[in-house]
């Protein structure tokens, strides 16, 4: 595994022209291109923020293999039947969660999540759309520790950094069989419970960028082991 440097400006040039060429023959013939400036680097990086957050979450770790998430679109669903994303990303999870990619196991518990195309990057972390049994969990947390959650959330650090959370698929109103003026009401409506940051393309091709990520997810670490918390999934003090 190369120790990771840096991104080159040459990983945005390939992105833009996969989005203007989505095709299959565009991309082989650009392979070499997509290996050394995106999914090399992006795995060399995976190994770092592994070692840092050994130090930062214990238990949030990162697998080259495991952590990337592949270029191919799933389109056996999709009218859009483009072959590749126009963007790479990551994903930094739970170490006692499943660890097939994708796959509900892993996205089972909380993390951080590094997302690169151009003019569009981002960093975060929470828990994206959790099955069913994982949404009651969080949501059951919710109205046994609102105070402990809005401590975190409501904060002025965190807010200055990452905003509001994100409202992907809110509900209209309070689920059924939780009481419609509870004081986490609100909280209760949402399906899933994320948070980010944008990055600069300019920070995403610097040194610094190991540095980067790991100050905002120092930053999101109590909110991502609160819902891990909710989940079953303990915090550590280290990996031993």
């Amino acid at each position: 595994m190369d120790h990771f440097t840096q991104f080159s400006p040459k990983a945005f040039t390939f992105l833009r022209g996969l989005t203007k060429h989505n095709r299959k023959d565009w991309f082989e013939a650009h392979r070499a291109q997509y290996e050394q400036e995106l999914k090399r680097p992006l795995a060399a990086l995976i190994e770092e923020m592994d070692v840092q957050l050994a130090t930062i979450a214990p238990e949030i770790v990162g697998s080259p293999r495991k952590s990337a998430f592949r270029i191919h679109r799933d389109v056996r669903f999709s009218k859009d039947k483009s072959p590749y994303k126009t963007h790479v990303a990551c994903w930094f999870f739970h170490m006692d969660v499943g660890t097939r990619m994708q796959s509900e196991a892993v996205h089972g518990g909380a993390g951080f999540y590094l997302h690169i195309t151009p003019g569009e990057c981002f960093c975060g972390g929470g828990i994206w759309m959790p099955p069913r049994s994982a949404l009651q969990k969080i949501r059951d947390a919710l109205v046994d520790d609102v105070e402990g959650w809005e401590e975190i959330v409501k904060a002025r650090g965190f807010r200055r950094r990452f905003g509001d959370l994100d409202q992907d698929g809110m509900l209209t109103r309070v689920p059924r069989g939780y009481a419609a003026d509870h004081p986490a009401a609100g909280w209760l409506r949402y399906q899933s419970f994320t948070a980010g940051t944008p990055l600069a393309d300019d920070d995403v091709t610097s040194t610094r960028l190991p540095r980067i990520l790991a100050g905002h997810y120092a930053a999101m670490t109590p909110f991502v082991r609160w819902l891990n918390d909710a989940l079953g999934l303990p915090a550590r003090a280290s990996r031993l």
